[in-house]
């Protein structure tokens, strides 16, 4: 697809993730829908997520090349930051999915996706009603600058513990972040199921397992494998996992017990409404700054769409 004026870009994290192909899925949908459209939507990124200067590079070129807009999602927010600010393009820039950091806020015109703090805070209340006194935790992240799955932490921390701002979580409202851990998969799902297996391993009376991302079940065989290590502690609810995102090998995962809960984020939305977005930030229209496209919640007592998706 040729790159210019009439271009509206989407830059993710890595091509070899799957909830970013629901986003270039909701992407194509835009094109579906507009036909007409004098603008075609662009879905880019680098090849793999753990390429953090790939990502700049590429935001970097399509400036140069002449797009309309560019809706980015930062895998490490602080240097895609600080090249904005040194190119000062003049073409909207919004971000989705994963913002900037709350200083570097008026380098883009408006933030499209989840609110991340809040998923956090829902992870945070499945676990809770799983584990009301509370127990040892181990937190699995991301890359280490990305501003959203931080924000899922940090909402993850203050829920459980009943205190805001909690670095990590030692001993408030029960809670105890095991020696070890987060640990951090740099979007890695091969890395993700290592983890999990080591910790499960090294860590035999753990209460709970968090993926604050789905990186482990988007590699289902390999996270199948892991839980079988565990199968009869999760099955008493003795290690309960709740992970992020409910694309269809997580709802899977899900349905074979492979999982508690799943947090689910709407990728495909954030596909479709960008091009859209991205047009009024050229026509000069106000945009609501952020703008939010909600959550979907599975757990055992309350399966809803997972039962059957």
């Amino acid at each position: 697809m040729a790159q210019d004026a009439n271009t509206l870009a989407i830059v993710v994290k890595g091509l070899d993730n799957p909830f970013f192909e629901q986003i270039n899925l909701g992407c194509q949908q835009w094109m579906v829908e507009n036909p007409d459209s004098q603008y075609t939507c662009l879905y880019t990124g680098p090849a793999s997520s753990a390429d953090e200067a790939g990502a700049v590079q590429i935001v970097d070129d399509l400036i140069s090349a002449g797009v309309a807009a560019i809706a980015i999602s930062p895998s490490n927010a602080p240097a895609m930051a600080n090249r904005l600010r040194a190119l000062a393009p003049d073409i909207p820039i919004m971000t989705i999915d994963a913002d900037l950091l709350p200083e570097d806020a008026d380098l883009r015109a408006t933030y499209l996706g989840t609110d991340n703090y809040l998923m956090g805070v829902g992870m945070a209340e499945q676990a809770m009603a799983l584990k009301p006194e509370g127990g040892t935790v181990c937190l699995q992240l991301g890359n280490v600058a990305a501003a959203n799955i931080n924000a899922r932490a940090q909402g993850f921390r203050d829920t459980a513990g009943r205190e805001a701002g909690i670095d990590r979580l030692t001993g408030q409202n029960g809670w105890t972040e095991i020696e070890g851990c987060p640990v951090f998969t740099n979007d890695q799902a091969d890395l993700a199921n290592q983890q999990m297996s080591d910790v499960f391993t090294a860590n035999a009376d753990l209460d709970a397992f968090i993926l604050v991302g789905g990186w482990a079940q988007f590699a289902p065989q390999a996270y199948a494998q892991v839980t079988d290590q565990v199968m009869d502690r999760m099955e008493a609810n003795e290690l309960i996992v709740i992970a992020g995102d409910t694309l269809p090998p997580q709802t899977q995962a899900f349905r074979e017990g492979r999982s508690h809960a799943q947090v689910g984020q709407r990728p495909f939305e954030m596909g479709l409404r960008a091009p859209d977005v991205m047009m009024q930030l050229l026509n000069g229209e106000t945009v609501e700054d952020p703008l939010y496209t909600g959550l979907d919640t599975c757990n055992q007592t309350e399966p809803g769409f997972c039962a059957d998706n």
